[in-house]
């Protein structure tokens, strides 16, 4: 018989959700890093190299790899010879272990759970409830893997029950392209088969938290089907184009992991859910003895990757910008951005668009204005900001028309691809949509020089801030002229990958 004491379960959550929003594991770094190396697409390996250079920063300095820094979700196996010291409510432990983590004062992480999710969406503050999957297993001890997954992820999830006859490769391979670039590729995908609809999900949530072994699996070869299925998902994934951010490049896809489990003979269920490039995911085990501890990885497991800004970039000054200049921009084009820039993303564009609708003056002009679709974690030491990278853009779309037309902005910065309305209006009003690389947080936040609360602070993370940004790059995505970076960079590359392809396969056959 095992007695685990609630002090250590509850400090072991904390110190892993403290470590995973910290720390990439190797893996993923040496997988990102390999991408880096062969990527040919100049956009697609400037933000490759963002992301290893904010990884290694972010080791340095103790700070979240990602604004976003997750929902917590607990996957726990309980041996049957385990029994917990004082009998406490187990999803009390693991909420009082999140609220440590994301609470800690040393490092604060982003509260991002709301109560009462389809009413008032009241901010918890602290993060919790953490979402915690329990299984019983023989043995005599405790087996615990956390992980944090982000809001632009995981609102990609997929889920179809297809006929038993169907393929599955071709239904990810029509879901890829429809995802975009919300989920912050290059990343994992979760690949859940059979079962029931729920189990389908959860396999493939489950899957996400093993280790990159793809170029292991690509070596030896598949040994089962399963193997088989996750190099052809992999290959064609990758020939898709979609690439770094949804620029267009070689490496879309770093592994897929499949789990499956026997299903109804009528039914197919299949679910896939990706891991962006904010990877967190930590598995410890506790046997009675004390909590678990986790020992900061060396320095050295990050490559030297030299960054200092992307190359050719035009350097703005946001204090004097003009319409004019914004439609001088062109798809691609990548920028230094600096002066005084305004965020805000979904709760205060509604409360934006309530007041208008209302007739009511609003707290703040946007009229000849840049917008940043941001959710900052709170600043600690001398910061002014802390970990501070783009948000989905395209939940905004739906107020795009408003900002731009009466409200008088000149434009947006973001992540992702936006919806063809919103790209027409952007067209019409002559403005331009930028892109900052989601996974290069706490880069980001090194340009911003100073940070105020202009309006809805009740919002918290969501209220309206007014930033002064020194030399903060941005890619034009989308330019006046209505030509989108997200629909010309996969394309183009989808069909070099393929000549691509097709030479080697030619140079196979001459062998």
């Amino acid at each position: 018989m095992t007695f685990i004491q609630t002090e250590d379960l509850i400090q072991s959550i904390a110190d892993a959700f403290q470590h995973i929003a910290v720390y990439h594991p190797k893996d993923f770094v040496d997988a990102v890093h390999t991408a880096w190396q062969q990527e040919d697409s100049p956009a697609a390996k400037d933000a490759l190299a963002q992301i290893l250079v904010n990884s290694r920063l972010c080791a340095e300095g103790r700070r979240p790899i990602c604004q976003d820094t997750g929902m917590a979700v607990v996957f726990m196996d309980i041996g049957m010879g385990v029994r917990f010291a004082d009998a406490a409510d187990l999803q009390a432990m693991v909420d009082e272990g999140v609220r440590r983590a994301y609470t800690d004062p040393m490092n604060p992480l982003r509260a991002s759970v709301l109560e009462d999710p389809a009413g008032s969406r009241r901010n918890t503050r602290d993060n919790t409830p953490a979402v915690l999957h329990v299984r019983m297993v023989p043995g005599d001890r405790l087996d615990v893997r956390v992980a944090a997954k982000g809001g632009g992820s995981e609102n990609k999830a997929q889920f179809a029950v297809l006929n038993p006859s169907d393929s599955i490769v071709d239904w990810v391979l029509g879901c890829l392209p429809e995802m975009g670039a919300g989920w912050c590729p290059p990343g994992v995908l979760g690949i859940g088969i059979g079962g029931t609809p729920e189990k389908a999900m959860l396999l493939a949530k489950e899957a996400l938290l093993a280790p990159i072994d793809l170029p292991a699996l690509r070596a030896r070869g598949a040994q089962n089907r399963i193997d088989a299925l996750r190099l052809e998902i992999f290959e064609k994934a990758n020939a898709l184009g979609i690439g770094a951010q949804g620029l267009g490049g070689l490496t879309t896809v770093l592994d897929v992991k499949i789990l499956d489990y026997p299903t109804h003979a009528a039914s197919l269920p299949v679910a896939m859910i990706p891991n962006c490039a904010a990877t967190r995911h930590l598995h410890f085990s506790l046997d009675g003895s004390g909590p678990a501890h986790f020992a900061p990885p060396a320095l050295s497991d990050w490559p030297e990757v030299a960054w200092s800004g992307p190359a050719g970039a035009k350097r703005v000054d946001l204090d004097t910008l003009t319409r004019a200049e914004v439609a001088s921009w062109r798809a691609g084009d990548a920028l230094l951005l600096s002066g005084k820039l305004l965020t805000g993303r979904d709760a205060a564009h509604k409360k934006i668009a309530d007041l208008v609708a209302r007739g009511e003056p609003l707290p703040v002009s946007f009229a000849g204005r840049l917008i940043y679709y941001v959710g900052p974690v709170d600043a600690v030491g001398g910061e002014a900001v802390g970990p501070a990278g783009p948000t989905t853009a395209t939940r905004m779309d739906k107020f795009t028309d408003l900002m731009l037309g009466e409200l008088g902005l000149l434009g947006m910065i973001g992540k992702a691809e936006r919806g063809p309305e919103t790209v027409d209006s952007i067209r019409r009003h002559g403005a331009a949509y930028g892109i900052a690389v989601g996974g290069a947080a706490y880069l980001v936040s090194r340009a911003i020089k100073s940070s105020k609360v202009l309006a809805f602070p009740e919002l918290g993370m969501e209220a309206i801030h007014e930033f002064e940004v020194e030399d903060m790059p941005v890619t034009v995505a989308v330019d006046a002229e209505g030509a989108s970076l997200h629909q010309r960079g996969p394309a183009e590359w989808k069909i070099r990958i393929r000549d691509i392809n097709k030479l080697k396969q030619s140079s196979n056959v001459s062998l």
